[in-house]
């Protein structure tokens, strides 16, 4: 059953990552994509490729989301294209790791600005096609970080929270509109930057400390924001669910 069939879903920052495995698994499940990303133009088509494959549209759109005039260029493209979004995806992010007296302003706003200040006006702007159609989604991708974090996460843990807190903040705002808002904080994730971020660990050894016993893959973020995104979450909204094989319930990890 394609128990998203005739949705039309953008998920930000969806050339890599984790954000190309929702956009996958929601083409999977019947949605139509619009693929967002800012400098990862080849992998963002071919990632549009494979969704047209699958027998879906699909749309992709070169667009920082760290600036408001591009968000709104980018969802007036997918107005005329598609007739406006049913589904967004919130998940182009940037994670610097700096010493906290190396952290520049330059840096502290890149993060701000694409974690929090874009899923913000990504959200405004979304959310106004999704009041005329009556119903809307909206699916944060936090982060563990958010919550428990690791030292040199400053700028990219404040993201976080301040995201989580606006899950919770626009649930309440939007729920008059019948457009239900929650957040994913995925754990440690295999993607194709893990060395870079962890260049003094292997995925076995971190994977042998997680509680399931293996690190997170996309697909398993991806999983639970279909279930965010279907019609089995219709009375779920403002809640932030962490995706993280059961490391938050340990106090540290070795």
């Amino acid at each position: 059953m394609l128990m998203l069939q005739g949705k039309v879903a953008l998920v930000t920052g969806s050339g890599i990552g984790i954000g190309r495995g929702i956009a996958l698994q929601l083409a999977a499940d019947g949605a139509d994509i619009v693929i967002n990303y800012r400098s990862s133009a080849s992998q963002a088509l071919e990632t549009a490729e494979q969704i047209r494959s699958m027998g879906r549209r699909v749309l992709a759109i070169q667009a920082d989301v760290s600036k408001v005039s591009e968000i709104r260029r980018m969802t007036e493209e997918i107005r005329a294209h598609f007739g406006g979004v049913d589904i967004l995806i919130n998940n182009s992010a940037v994670d610097p790791m700096d010493d906290f007296f190396e952290v520049t302003e330059e840096t502290w706003d890149r993060v701000i600005d694409t974690n929090l200040k874009g899923t913000f006006f990504c959200i405004q702007a979304c959310a106004a096609d999704m009041v005329k159609k009556g119903q809307g989604k909206i699916i944060n991708i936090s982060s563990v970080h958010g919550v428990q974090t690791m030292p040199r996460y400053g700028a990219y843990a404040a993201s976080k929270g301040g995201m989580n807190a606006l899950t919770r903040q626009l649930a309440l705002d939007l729920a008059q509109y019948n457009i239900q808002v929650n957040a994913i904080a995925p754990g440690a994730t295999e993607v194709d930057k893990f060395s870079a971020i962890n260049p003094n660990h292997s995925v076995e050894a971190i994977g042998a400390q997680i509680p399931l016993g293996r690190i997170g893959y996309p697909e398993d973020v991806a999983k639970v924001v279909a279930f965010y995104a279907s019609s089995g979450s219709d009375f779920v909204t403002g809640q932030v669910v962490t995706v993280d094989g059961g490391s938050s319930t340990r106090f540290f990890l070795k």
